[in-house]
């Protein structure tokens, strides 16, 4: 989904302030002050490079949360880049890509490499070509980083960034992606792209492309020359009127002019019905099949259809290769709870429990529940930020070796495993049996209440632990028992301190239970790239 690249969207044009001085330190601790958490209780104020990684995997930009307005937060992630671009490039270099790629966050890694770049060509700092290109992984987005990039700070574009995003250009541009990308809601074209950034085409078939992405930009309904063959099959289809459209259902005809569901619902000019769907089918990816699972059903696909689609959400190597989150499972269930794609779901989601450690000896896990957890984990809002937590903590328990699971806010709650039990039946239950409480943060008085001799403690949080028994949630733990710490907000403070055995890490990747045995290992200084 576009973030930048609107038409008619209003841009805000305040500059970031470059003069704050950022203390880098080798170790990623944090630095105790006095502070306190949004709910008053002792805080703990990181190192920068700690924070900036905290936020960036946490924060869907422009976006409000429960404690800090989208302008405040999207302000300190821009000076956090800027400041840490600065002072640790080599660090820098390392962070974006893996926030692009690894953490699979969009807006978040074109606003880091943007503002870096902006920082690191003041600095006089070479290398943000690299980063910026690194940052550009799908083929809209060159177009998302010049609509951010010319919204803020206007046409003057310094030659790390412009050549960055001519690069990425050229490795995402062609036939297909040009069909799917350059339309008319963008207020950046491909064209524009091309005009702006002057990319070198890798070869006569591109250059062609690049000239006729120049012509459509420019003149309506300029014609798709006969030596693109996809543009010139699509120009076939829109040719047919629109009475006979519903007829044209060969999927091996479809896929020929590059026809997504999306475009395909457009080109009808009708409701997408069964047979629609089932011509659709056979080229949708993964995640679009998971997100359309409903339609399938209100369309009402046939037996046949349903189970190709069962048969790919289901098959391990399909799950592993869409790299597909938990929380996306129970999301797509929460759209068709109790349906023929139930028992599916629940098998999908356990192919994808390997990603997850099998961690000896005795584990507690703490999932925040309180008020504050219910704010938006997915960009739609189908997913809370206790949902996201419920599903990773209980997938968590399910590979320990023994696990205690608890549910905290103002009180807090032990959930009992079932043996054999489905992750996505036992987050079923967690909701159904009253595990959600919605009150305060007291998050030491559940690790006091619940902490029994544990060889690890995993907290799932906002980390805004209310002032009620106020001092550090880890107190309790003696000081080489290892505590992790998931933030899942963002926010600025924590509810504790890091340091040997006390861990923080921000957003819930597919990757992120990795870092415990990575961190256990003394390996990668506790940065997951």
């Amino acid at each position: 989904m576009a973030k930048f690249n609107l038409k008619l969207r209003e841009h805000r044009h305040e500059r970031p302030d470059y003069g704050s001085e950022f203390d880098i330190r080798v170790a990623a601790f944090a630095v105790e002050r006095p502070v306190v958490t949004e709910e008053g209780a002792p805080g703990f104020v990181r190192e920068p490079r700690l924070e900036l990684f905290l936020l960036a995997v946490s924060n869907m930009v422009g976006e409000d949360t429960f404690y800090e307005a989208a302008a405040d937060r999207d302000a300190r992630f821009r000076e956090l880049v800027a400041g840490v671009a600065v002072a640790d490039p080599e660090w820098f270099a390392r962070f974006v890509p893996w926030l692009r790629t690894g953490a699979m966050l969009r807006s978040a890694s074109v606003v880091a490499a943007l503002e870096g770049a902006r920082a690191q060509v003041a600095a006089g700092i070479p290398g943000s070509r690299a980063v910026v290109d690194s940052a550009l992984q799908r083929a809209d987005e060159p177009g998302e980083a010049l609509a951010y990039w010319l919204g803020r700070y206007g046409r003057s574009l310094p030659k790390p960034v412009k050549r960055g995003i001519a690069d990425a250009a050229v490795r995402l541009y062609h036939e297909r992606s040009l069909l799917k990308y350059d339309t008319d809601g963008r207020a950046v074209r491909f064209g524009d792209v091309i005009e702006l950034t002057h990319p070198v085409a890798r070869d006569e078939r591109q250059g062609r492309l690049f000239r006729h992405a120049l012509d459509r930009r420019h003149r309506a309904g300029a014609a798709a020359p006969a030596a693109l063959p996809t543009l010139a099959a699509r120009a076939e289809l829109m040719a047919v009127p629109v009475h006979r459209r519903a007829a044209i259902d060969d999927p091996a005809v479809l896929r020929a002019a590059g026809m997504t569901w999306e475009a395909l619902a457009g080109w009808r000019q009708s409701t997408m019905d069964a047979t629609a769907w089932e011509s659709a089918i056979p080229s949708m990816g993964y995640f679009a099949l998971l997100r359309n699972l409903r339609n399938f059903d209100e369309a009402g696909v046939s037996d046949t259809a349903a189970a190709a689609v069962a048969a790919r959400l289901s098959d391990p190597a399909e799950v592993a290769a869409s790299r597909v989150l938990p929380m996306r499972f129970l999301s797509a269930y929460n759209a068709v709870p109790d349906s023929r794609w139930s028992g599916v779901l629940e098998r999908a989601l356990q192919h994808a429990l390997p990603n997850v450690p099998a961690l000896a000896g005795r584990l507690l896990v703490l999932i925040d529940t309180s008020s504050s957890m219910d704010s938006p984990f997915s960009r739609d809002g189908s997913l809370r930020c206790w949902d996201a937590a419920a599903v990773f903590g209980i997938a968590l328990a399910a590979r320990a070796q023994e696990a205690t699971i608890v549910s905290f806010s103002t009180e807090s709650r032990w959930f009992p495993e079932v043996a054999g039990e489905p992750v996505l039946a036992a987050v079923r239950r967690f909701k159904r049996d009253g595990y959600f409480f919605a009150g305060g943060t007291c998050t030491a008085q559940a690790v006091r209440e619940h902490y029994r001799g544990h060889d690890r403690v995993v907290i799932l949080t906002d980390e805004q632990a209310h002032v009620h028994g106020a001092w550090s949630v880890v107190a309790t733990v003696p000081q080489r028992v290892p505590v992790y710490t998931w933030n899942l907000a963002g926010y600025r403070v924590g509810h504790a301190p890091a340091g040997p055995f006390r861990h923080t890490f921000g957003g819930l990747s597919d990757g992120a239970f990795a870092m415990i045995p990575l961190v256990e290992a003394g390996e990668g200084g506790g940065w997951p790239f």
